[in-house]
């Protein structure tokens, strides 16, 4: 059995091939695009991403800008090397933000998750403060805003997932300060005219993050996966990038709001059995399978964008090869079987 990935590089590279749908719509565009966030685990490669998508868009004089603090200085010289300009600026403690490139195009990245159980304040001002700011800068800017699909309520697994019209029901400071950067762009495309578009991810798989990636870690290791949150959305992190970006001919007055993840409502234990033929280890589980779960209806993105490139099959394949031969993980867990929404 031969792995797909050798090394970060090439998983970057795989990351990064622009669709011809892609191509096309990017052609259809004009102006700079503007990443906010871009150092975050998906900036990076939607920037890689949108660079190429540009150039095969014969878009080569339109400039994408990755804004990040950029303590990882590597990173920003790989993107750099790769047609990116980093832009050094800290998006909370540089004043007004018009420091700022010009842009037609924004995709706000920027989200405080991890931690915010014990500081609240953090999630607040940077879920919720910071993209009034951002707004501000960019008012007449078609904006692409990440969101999570933790602002719906768990439901019963049966239902398949809530849709872009159920209500929202966010639980925790997280949630609830996501929900509230949803609100805070919807201001200001009723006050301001910015065309927004609101993509609810729920949950991207890079191989080196990623609910798989956490069950193949306790598989690997010998640990019981503790299957009471039974089931998950998963989508293959290329598939969400790409979408965050033709999203962005989408924006819209009304908000253009969209569920972003796979089409399979996903049994933990099934994963993990998976992973445990695929890494010949026997596989533990412990708890019992809740009747809710967080789950979203991607119906619309999926009618709109195609299916995701990537099975889930592959990607559990993919997950398990990446760990057997000892490459590179981010050391971030997901956290997704938290039930109490603090992170």
């Amino acid at each position: 059995m031969s792995a797909v990935f050798n090394s970060q590089s090439e998983l970057e590279e795989r990351l990064a091939r622009p669709s011809a749908a892609l191509v096309a719509d990017l052609a259809g565009g004009t102006g700079d695009l503007v990443v906010l966030g871009a150092g975050g685990k998906m900036g990076p490669s939607l920037c890689r991403l949108a660079r190429r998508g540009l150039d095969a868009a014969g878009r080569t004089g339109d400039r994408v800008y990755a804004v990040s603090r950029w303590s990882d200085r590597a990173t920003a010289a790989a993107l750099a090397a790769d047609g990116v300009e980093p832009v050094a600026f800290d998006l909370l403690g540089d004043g007004d933000l018009a420091g700022l490139p010009d842009a037609a195009d924004v995709v706000f990245m920027v989200g405080a998750k991890f931690g915010t159980a014990s500081a609240p304040y953090l999630a607040w001002v940077v879920n919720a403060v910071l993209p009034a700011a951002v707004a501000r800068r960019y008012p007449a800017a078609r904006i692409a805003a990440f969101s999570t699909g933790n602002v719906y309520p768990m439901v019963p697994v049966g239902t398949g997932g809530c849709v872009e019209t159920d209500p929202t029901g966010p639980l925790g400071d997280y949630a609830m300060s996501c929900l509230g950067r949803e609100q805070v762009f919807a201001h200001a495309a009723a006050t301001r005219g910015t065309p927004v578009a609101v993509l609810r991810l729920n949950y991207a798989v890079d191989l080196r993050y990623g609910v798989l990636a956490d069950i193949g870690h306790a598989v690997l290791a010998g640990e019981p996966v503790d299957v009471t949150t039974g089931h998950v959305n998963v989508v293959w992190q290329g598939y969400a990038n790409e979408v965050a970006l033709r999203a962005l001919g989408h924006a819209s007055t009304d908000v253009f709001t969209l569920n972003l993840t796979g089409p399979e409502t996903a049994p933990v234990r099934r994963i993990a059995a998976r992973m445990g033929e695929r890494l010949g280890r026997p596989v533990g589980y412990t708890g019992e399978e809740a009747s809710t779960a967080l789950l979203n209806d991607a119906t619309r993105c999926h009618a709109l964008f195609g299916y995701p490139d990537v099975a889930l099959g592959t990607l559990i394949d993919w997950q398990a090869d990446w760990l057997a031969a000892g490459l590179p993980t981010s050391g971030k867990p997901t956290k997704f079987a938290v039930r109490d929404g603090r992170f």
